[in-house]
């Protein structure tokens, strides 16, 4: 049975919890169905071309090109409009409107495949090629909308997963009809148009979502629309290079579903049901890593995922690349003597590996957007992405074809592609910190410590805020930073610069030096002059009102510069307090010195965090503050 009621933040214990609830379930069949329905049609029609069509005009090898060429084409030429649709227009009614015309494309493609019409196939290509296009913005633009920050790493792993999903069984189940003999295009045109009335039937139960947009005028011209998008997606360098990293995560992704047959017959020695195994081992970790998300972010869209996505692709690949070299040459086999092998095995390890580490990598990326983009032209970023997509995947194909044409076995061109996701991941991390910190922040906080989080839905998602924490350890910057469903910009003591690493880090993460103001009055006045900034655009800010680091483990008096900056901007004020890390490493325990005995209480010690609710910035000092956390620290986090 499906819910209308929206759950509170700790209701549902993971994301499949969604597909019970109307906000979620229907859509989601909806999108699942749309892309079996796609891959159903898509590779019956080339087998039927392959196989049992003799078409001078269209050679058996040229087909598989020309059909996915027809299908990404309308991306390129649509999307930008298809954004526009989707901003403008009521989405639960948009979504109506393009599964029926999934029921129209069916029906003329059922014409098609029982008259053996291989142009009316064709144009049904490039029309379910537009449909996919039309539902793309929609899709992306409407989780936001239904679910909350804590549910849309859960969700948009739902998503990717059920993609994947799809995707396999539309495949399998579209050569699987289409063998069928007399009757296989017969038994493809019932299944497609059938599958089609089912996706229509389920829109029927979307929820009404309002545009974001609704006065917007559309502009029909693709390429400046398109230009436009950009330059939205540019207002947040975050969200911009979120696009382009996903876009590289298709072409990544491309270069391996292209190869796929060519790799399984002249690598592996396989026949086709070899070749049909990468694809299920492919999908299947895309799968795997896009439902990971949820748990090991812990519900919070978690961008240091990313990194190491990135870092498991690249070691994936290139160990694919070592695995597949040396491989004795054999008659070509079949699916029972290709998996009796041991050799195989690693083979398929890795591709589960890197297959699974991109949809860690994806995944993160697309709840970001999503988050941050504002919800006014959401869905025409998402357009503008759909069409670097289209364009990073036909530049992988040409780029992939050009390396074999040169002389490069199919194992050489995978290892290209892993060491350019090398290349391309340090320059996205470098150029966007915020991946790199965020990755920091998550390996200590799951890696060093045992970090439980409480409270942290009172750390607010959108506008400005001054989060106040008390100050126990070098590292306090980094657990929040691993806490925090946004970036915190810190307020911190000039000389924790000086420190090798966490300087650079805290470099990095842009943090505000502060300098006592009789030492340096003008550091003094452009720290706080720096706060202000942080706060008129909308961010967090962060402060340790200690005005330094513990060396006893007490709760040391407030300063007065919170007061400073909140008289300055009146904005409401998180209280935080961190537990338990003071005795660690990164504490002044050893007579007020830092960082003397490594691992001093082993790995995985339990620390923790506690948010308390927002405050009025009104009546407040720096006393009552303090008074706040010290509560917070009377009541451990776990």
């Amino acid at each position: 049975m499906l819910s209308d009621d929206a759950p509170t933040p700790h209701q549902d214990a993971n994301q499949f919890a969604l597909l019970r609830q109307r906000r979620f379930g229907p859509f989601f069949w909806v999108q699942f169905l749309g892309a079996g329905n796609d891959n159903l049609f898509k590779f019956a029609f080339t087998v039927l071309v392959t196989y049992q069509l003799q078409l001078p005009w269209l050679p058996p090898a040229m087909a598989g090109l020309v059909i996915g060429a027809l299908f990404i084409l309308p991306f390129v030429l649509f999307s930008a409009t298809s954004g526009q649709l989707a901003d403008k227009l009521e989405k639960s009614r948009l979504i109506r409107f393009v599964k029926t015309l999934e029921i129209a494309i069916m029906a003329a493609a059922g014409l098609g495949f029982m008259t053996a019409n291989a142009p009316l196939l064709l144009g049904c290509v490039f029309l379910m090629g537009l449909h996919s296009t039309l539902f793309g913005p929609v899709k992306f633009a409407y989780l936001p909308q239904h679910l909350s920050e804590r549910e849309l790493t859960g969700g948009n792993g739902m998503v990717e997963m059920g993609t994947f999903v799809a995707i396999l069984l539309g495949s399998l189940a579209g050569g699987l009809l289409i063998a069928i003999p007399q009757i296989g295009p017969a038994t493809v045109a019932v299944a497609c148009f059938g599958v089609a009335l089912a996706g229509r039937a389920v829109a029927q139960a979307v929820p009404h979502s309002p545009a974001t947009d609704p006065a917007l005028r559309i502009n029909w011209n693709p390429f400046t629309e398109t230009w436009r998008n950009l330059m939205l997606a540019r207002q947040d360098i975050v969200v911009f290079r979120s696009l382009l990293g996903i876009s590289w995560m298709w072409f990544f992704g491309a270069v391996f579903l292209a190869n796929f047959p060519a790799f399984a017959k002249t690598v592996l020695h396989g026949d086709p049901q070899v070749a049909s195994l990468l694809l299920v081992v492919f999908s299947v970790g895309v799968g795997t890593g896009s439902l990971l998300c949820e748990v090991v972010s812990r519900r919070h869209v978690e961008i240091g995922l990313v990194p190491a996505g990135a870092i498991g692709m690249s070691v994936f690949a290139i160990d694919l690349y070592f695995a597949s070299r040396g491989l004795p040459a054999v008659a070509e086999q079949g699916l029972g003597a290709f998996l009796a092998q041991p050799a195989h095995w690693r083979v398929i390890a890795d591709l589960f590996l890197l297959a699974a580490s991109a949809g860690l990598y994806s995944v993160p990326m697309y709840a970001l957007i999503q988050l941050r983009s504002q919800p006014s032209h959401r869905a025409r970023i998402i357009a503008a992405n759909n069409i670097l997509n289209a364009l990073f995947m036909i530049t992988s194909s040409l780029g992939a074809g050009a390396m074999l044409g040169a002389g490069f076995s199919v194992p050489e061109v995978f290892l290209a592609t892993a060491l350019l996701n090398v290349l391309v991941g340090a320059y996205i991390f470098l150029l966007v910190p915020e991946y790199l910190l965020r990755f920091v922040a998550f390996l200590l906080s799951r890696l060093i410590y045992r970090f439980d989080v409480r409270g942290d839905q009172h750390l607010p998602t959108s506008g400005a805020a001054v989060v106040v924490c008390n100050h126990v350890s070098y590292v306090d910057a980094l657990l929040l930073m691993a806490a925090s469903p946004r970036p915190l910009r810190f307020i911190m003591d000039h000389r924790i610069f000086a420190v090798p690493v966490l300087g650079w880090l805290f470099r990095l993460a842009k943090a505000i030096p502060i300098a006592p103001e009789r030492e340096d009055a003008r550091a003094y006045a452009a720290a706080f002059e720096a706060a202000d900034r942080v706060l008129a655009e909308g961010d967090l800010l962060c402060i340790f009102p200690e005005g330094a680091i513990t060396r006893d483990g007490q709760l040391q008096p407030f300063q007065g510069g919170v007061m400073k900056i909140l008289k300055r901007r009146p904005v409401p004020v998180v209280p935080v307090a961190l537990h338990n890390l003071w005795g660690s490493f990164f504490s002044r325990i050893e007579g007020g010195t830092a960082m003397v005995r490594p691992l001093r209480r082993g790995l995985f010690s339990r620390v923790g965090l506690v948010a308390g609710p927002a405050l009025a910035p009104e009546g407040l000092s720096p006393e009552a503050l303090r008074q706040q956390v010290a509560a917070l620290l009377a009541a451990p986090p776990a």
